[in-house]
């Protein structure tokens, strides 16, 4: 298992470093202890994170109820909870 995600009672906890308002929605690798992702809107009344929400959703094939934003609304480092069967190490290996 990776620093960046582990299993608690409800799924997964999944640490992010996002960078908004990049050229297009993205995986980019591990930043530190996060998983990075690029996204391309701009962190706008909450737009940043309702894309960041849709982007990791479409990525994994979960519905976005599955996913919610548990820390860090206003931040780039943000901790997202996953409540689906999906072993969250996907995301790296598209």
């Amino acid at each position: 298992m990776s620093d960046w995600y582990k299993k608690v009672a409800q799924g997964w906890l999944i640490s992010v470093h996002v960078q908004p308002g990049a050229k297009r929605s993205e995986i980019a690798g591990l930043h530190g202890d996060a998983l990075k992702i690029r996204i391309a809107s701009l962190p706008v009344d909450g737009r940043a994170n309702e894309a960041l929400i849709a982007f990791v959703a479409g990525k994994l094939g979960v519905p976005r109820a599955a996913l919610s934003l548990e820390h860090g609304a206003g931040s780039r480092r943000k901790t997202l909870l996953l409540a689906a069967r999906i072993d969250p190490s996907r995301l790296l290996l598209q």
